[in-house]
């Protein structure tokens, strides 16, 4: 299941090169995903890796714009998903939660995609429940990435400073010191807060450890912007 979902990964957010994105590596664990799934029908963990992919696989006509520029998901054209592979996504994870074991953390990530897939704007979001989620897939896998993914929803379900504290709590963290995301959480939180200096040397920060050319611009860009408010 790792490894069918370290392909996916890649493909949905590609670590390097030029593009943001490479479809055919997610259509090829989906594909694997699917067969699996046939295959060994009473594990819960394969149908909540299956939903997991195919919500997120639901929204690639919106994660980009018309240059191939990266769109995040907040700012996403929500009509653009496919409902197809929502409601394929959802069928799927009902069957893992109906085998009635403790959610692993397949079954929690899908969870946590499906709170997005069923909100049909941004601000229908419900992010103390993925904030709970989040607590919940960090005591059966407990990492650092989790915990800050879980500072994004603290952050948006009671406000930027709990989850400013949460991600401060992760900088002296060693496997994150390389990990972009960290500065790029940090910045986003601290421009919210009108910290807007701290928040254009996260993102530039951000932007010198990622290796892919599309989200260093994005981010670059997003320094830029920071840096122009606070001129204002």
């Amino acid at each position: 299941l790792e490894v069918i979902y370290l392909v996916f990964n890649e493909g949905y957010s590609a670590t390097a090169g030029d593009d943001w994105m490479r479809p055919a590596l997610c259509d090829e664990a989906l594909r694997l995903g699917r067969i699996l799934a046939e295959l060994a029908p009473n594990e819960p963990e394969v149908h909540g890796l299956v939903a997991l992919m195919e919500i997120q696989a639901s929204r690639f006509a919106a994660r980009t714009g018309p240059s191939g520029e990266p769109i995040l998901l907040l700012d996403q054209n929500r009509a653009r998903w496919d409902r197809l592979m929502i409601r394929r996504g959802l069928a799927a994870l009902e069957r893992g939660e109906a085998l009635g074991k403790r959610k692993g953390p397949y079954l929690l990530q899908a969870a946590i995609a499906a709170c997005h897939a069923r909100a049909r704007k941004a601000d229908d979001t419900d992010w103390a429940r993925i904030a709970s989620y989040y607590s919940e897939l960090a005591q059966v896998m407990p990492s650092p990435v989790v915990e800050l993914n879980r500072a994004v929803a603290v952050g948006m379900a009671e406000g930027p400073a709990a989850g400013l504290a949460l991600v401060d709590a992760l900088i002296a963290e060693p496997s994150l010191k390389n990990y972009h995301l960290l500065p790029s959480v940090r910045g986003d939180l601290l421009f919210k807060l009108g910290r807007l200096d701290e928040a254009r040397a996260e993102f530039e920060r951000a932007a010198a450890l990622t290796r892919n050319e599309r989200e260093r611009k994005l981010l670059l860009e997003r320094a830029g912007k920071k840096g122009s408010e606070d001129a204002r």
